[in-house]
């Protein structure tokens, strides 16, 4: 099945030349399906290309998808114009009063900052903590994984003394998750961040299980609440170009930055990118959507708030 998204989202246009079928809001209403609702709370700068990668992997899944994109209230994205935000992008309080199957939360370029001094920090808390009740899978990535974490559980988030940037071998610790199934023992995905969360601290916490990690990049995926909440610190969403285009935008900028590890064929940026973590990164979001969303949301969305007791 397609993804149904908001008309004329410019995501749209993008991934059709890549043969990638996708239908507008109009179309998917003259099917006679119960479609999963993901709402995506986008927090990246570059909105249009987050969406854009977020939706090519959503979109690699039989099941029929209607997303719907969340932002910050009153907080002005410099990198988006305004209209395509009023146009495809709603506030917490529009939605807050809905169930969704499942749910997505980005990364944020505001690692180094301590959550406190986050400008949104009390909104996302309060998105966090209604998530819980009213969404039955969350996928958290990258910063937002370092935030939820601290706010659940107190995991601290540790500076790094240089920026793990790049594509990095990970493993496998629990190899029957089904969030893993059809991986390979060995996988890689991208990583672009200045702090971490550290291994030791979330063996501490029962509720918490690491399911993947890399000897170079740390834990790489946590699971908590039976598959209700994952933590992952890389992102696999990226697209080829994603590392690219930000190591670019650093040496332009004379920011202190190296060449992302494991990313160009013989370190040549000359020699052009070679991709090698799109088959998993395909297989994480259609297993997250298969095993921990649709295979565990009821019917009825109105019956997701009582997922929570289930569980408590």
């Amino acid at each position: 099945m397609p993804l149904n998204l908001p008309q004329d989202l410019p995501a749209i246009d993008l991934l059709k030349k890549e043969n990638i079928f996708v239908i507008d809001t109009l179309r998917a209403s003259s099917q006679d399906i119960r479609p999963l609702k993901v709402v995506v709370l986008n927090l990246m700068p570059l909105k249009i290309a987050t969406e854009t990668d977020l939706i090519r992997l959503l979109s690699n899944s039989p099941l029929q998808i209607e997303l719907d994109f969340l932002k910050i209230k009153g907080h002005v994205s410099k990198n988006t114009p305004a209209e395509h935000m009023d146009a495809f992008y709603k506030t917490f309080d529009v939605i807050k009063n809905q169930n969704y199957d499942g749910m997505i939360v980005t990364g944020a370029p505001i690692e180094l900052m301590d959550f406190e001094q986050v400008s949104y920090w009390n909104e996302l808390k309060e998105i966090f903590d209604w998530a819980r009740i009213h969404v039955t899978s969350s996928l958290y990535i990258c910063w937002a994984a370092q935030a939820s974490l601290n706010y659940f559980y107190g995991i601290k988030k540790y500076p790094l003394k240089k920026k793990i940037f790049g594509i990095f071998e990970h493993e496998l610790v629990m190899k029957n998750s089904p969030l893993f199934r059809g991986y390979d023992d060995v996988f890689f995905a991208p990583h672009s961040r200045h702090t971490e969360f550290r291994k030791e601290d979330i063996l501490k916490i029962a509720e918490l299980q690491i399911l993947s990690e890399s000897k170079d990049a740390g834990v790489y995926a946590v699971v908590s609440r039976g598959g209700r909440e994952f933590y992952v610190s890389g992102h696999s969403e990226y697209s080829p170009k994603s590392l690219h285009e930000e190591y670019m935008r650093d040496l332009q900028l004379n920011l202190p930055i190296e060449m992302p590890c494991n990313y160009y064929l013989d370190n040549e940026v000359e020699k052009g990118i070679v991709v090698k973590w799109r088959s998993h990164a395909n297989l994480l979001f259609s297993n997250w959507l298969n095993y921990f969303v649709y295979q565990q949301t009821p019917y009825d969305a109105k019956l997701i708030s009582s997922l929570e007791e289930l569980n408590s």
